[in-house]
């Protein structure tokens, strides 16, 4: 495993974000414990010592599976990220009472890491508010050593996130950024990553793979691929790309223990790209993007709002696949698998869904669009 230094810290390179863990018959929110025991185990096993988790992953049982499983181990033998969720004026009102909350589910008495969760142009105004005291509150929870280090992840443009490197200036340690070859344009993630290095904030990086779309790509792509590293799997090299942005922690979702086996191979070794296998990646993304792409990432934040309880990443998935594929069959086979009720015909155009999307995606629209 490669390991990173930061403030005195050793870091794996590659950490276990538990958005994505393995669950049982197709639920998000029953994580099957059994099966996620033992990847934790051979994540510690192979070197692993950073876990990400969060209030809303698995509608709130992330945290609990995971505060379960790690308090098996030695506290200090592993880094605990969990973060604050800024979704709501109940969440703003209330941070002690979700701080406490964390801190028992998750089975610890500190976070080594924690971050204001998902900053956007919708949320920062909350996050900044001085009648929230959301920062304040993080304050003095670090010097009373119940927090290690305070970060944020941003999913906002370069001048929601400028804003609140500027508000904060100084006390920030580290900023979590969806970073990868598809989104360094799509996404501009160029520019954030160069204004990250401008205030000198460490990168860490969600998404590196935008919820697995990018180790299934198509034959074209992997062949001209092979063609620069025969020896290289395909989402390996969307991991050599972080490697050479300077990401200091890469976050991957793993959902199985195969995935987890094949990350941990990639990060045995630092091999960063040249500038001809950075270009050869960054045109495959633009190339991809003429495609019409909806860039989600599979989060499944959308799906704890929705009032008709609709599978919406899947159903974007199945429209992204039509995207990519141009023939009309694909989609039409996909929904025949579809509870009648659950299509986008369902839909009510509520918006809820598009309140808390991180991608800032117009769901109600593409489902109007789907229904047709």
């Amino acid at each position: 495993m490669i390991y990173r230094d930061f403030m005195g810290l050793k870091l794996s390179a590659l950490g276990l974000g538990t958005m994505r863990l393995p669950v049982v018959g197709g639920k998000g929110s029953d994580i099957d414990e059994g099966l996620t025991a033992e990847m934790i185990a051979f994540a510690m096993e192979n070197g692993i010592n950073y876990y990400d988790t969060a209030y809303m992953y698995h509608a709130g049982n992330s945290e609990k599976v995971v505060g379960k499983i790690l308090s098996g181990y030695p506290r200090d033998s592993f880094f605990l990220a969990d973060k604050f969720p800024g979704f709501s004026e109940e969440a703003f009102s209330s941070p002690a009472r979700i701080f406490e909350e964390q801190l028992a589910k998750c089975c610890t008495d500190r976070f080594d890491f924690y971050l204001f969760h998902s900053v956007t142009e919708k949320n920062i105004g909350g996050y900044l508010d001085p009648k929230y005291g959301i920062m304040d509150y993080l304050r003095e929870q670090k010097k009373s050593g119940r927090i290690g280090h305070i970060g944020f992840s941003c999913h906002g443009d370069i001048d929601c996130l400028r804003r609140f490197l500027d508000a904060y200036r100084g006390e920030l340690d580290f900023c979590q950024l969806e970073v990868n070859w598809f989104d360094w344009t799509y996404e501009k993630a160029a520019g954030s990553v160069a204004l990250l290095r401008e205030y000198g904030v460490p990168l860490w990086v969600m998404e590196p793979l935008r919820g697995g779309k990018l180790a299934r790509i198509g034959e074209k792509y992997v062949s001209e691929l092979n063609k620069l590293r025969p020896d290289e799997t395909v989402p390996a090299w969307s991991f050599r790309f972080q490697q050479t942005v300077g990401a200091t922690v890469v976050l991957s979702g793993m959902s199985d223990m195969e995935q987890l086996r094949q990350n941990v191979m990639t990060f045995s070794s630092d091999r960063p790209l040249n500038n001809a296998e950075f270009k050869a990646l960054v045109d495959m993304g633009e190339d991809m993007q003429k495609s019409n792409m909806v860039p989600c990432t599979g989060c499944r934040y959308c799906t704890t709002v929705c009032p008709m309880e609709l599978d919406i990443p899947k159903i974007i998935d199945i429209y992204n696949d039509n995207c990519f594929s141009g023939v009309v069959s694909v989609p039409q086979r996909a929904w025949r698998r579809f509870d009648p009720e659950k299509t986008p015909s369902a839909c009510i155009g509520c918006r809820a869904c598009e309140g808390i999307c991180p991608q800032g995606i117009e769901v109600a629209g593409i489902m109007e669009m789907l229904k047709e």
